[in-house]
C-alpha cells in the first residue's frame, strides 16, 4: 500500500510581508557550530581564505570573535561594496544580514555587521511593492545613501515563508540573459 501524502495548507496572500532593499553583491553565509567553530560560505559552496569569494572568508576569520555573537546556526546575508557588483561607491566591503527581525537592533548585532534596510512592513500589496521600488529609483539606495543606482527589493511573505525579488530595471529578463521575455497573448 502507498504511503498517504496530504496536501499542505495554502497561505493567504493578504498577510504580513517585509520589504527590504535588495543589495547587489554576493550571497554569503556564516555558519557557527555547537563547538563555536565558524565557517564562511557563498550561495553554493564553503569558502576558505585560499578559495575565497571577494575576500569574505578572510573577513570572517579576521572578525571571528565579534561574529561569534551571532550564535549557533546559519546566518545569511549579502557581502557587498567595493569591487563587488555595483560597488555602491563604497571604499570598503560590508556584510548585511537578511534576518531583519533578529538583527535590526544594533545593540545585539555584531559591530562588524549591517542589516538589509527594511523599507516597509505590513499586509502584502503589489502597490506597496511598486511604491518601494519607485522610492528607491527616485531617492537612491537606503543601504548606501547617495548611491543612485539601487537594484530593487526583496519581499518576504511571512505566512508563506517565501522571498521574492523585484528589480527596478529589467525585472522581466532572467538574470544573465540578454534576451527579453516575450509577452504571451
Amino acid at each position: 500500500m502507498r504511503e498517504f501524502e496530504g496536501f499542505g495548507k495554502i497561505p493567504r496572500l493578504s498577510r504580513n510581508c517585509v520589504i527590504t532593499e535588495k543589495i547587489d553583491g554576493t550571497n554569503s553565509q556564516i555558519y557557527i557550530d555547537e563547538d563555536m567553530n565558524i565557517s564562511a560560505g557563498s550561495r553554493n559552496r564553503w569558502l576558505t581564505p585560499e578559495q575565497d569569494n571577494f575576500g569574505f572568508a578572510r573577513w570572517v576569520q579576521e572578525n571571528k570573535e565579534e561574529l561569534l555573537k551571532l550564535g549557533i546556526g546559519r546566518h545569511f546575508g549579502e557581502w557587498w561594496g567595493q569591487g563587488i557588483q555595483r560597488g555602491y561607491d563604497l571604499k570598503e566591503k560590508r556584510f548585511s544580514l537578511f534576518n531583519t527581525s533578529r538583527w535590526s537592533d544594533e545593540s545585539v548585532r555584531p559591530a562588524c555587521c549591517h542589516v538589509v534596510p527594511v523599507l516597509w512592513t505590513g499586509l502584502f500589496d503589489t502597490h506597496v511593492v511598486q511604491y518601494a521600488l519607485d522610492q528607491l529609483a527616485l531617492g537612491g539606495s537606503v543601504a548606501a545613501p547617495g548611491f543612485m543606482n539601487p537594484e530593487g527589493v526583496v519581499v518576504f511573505h511571512v505566512a508563506g515563508n517565501l522571498m521574492f525579488k523585484k528589480t527596478i530595471k529589467n525585472d522581466e529578463v532572467p538574470k544573465g540573459s540578454k534576451e527579453a521575455v516575450c509577452d504571451v497573448f
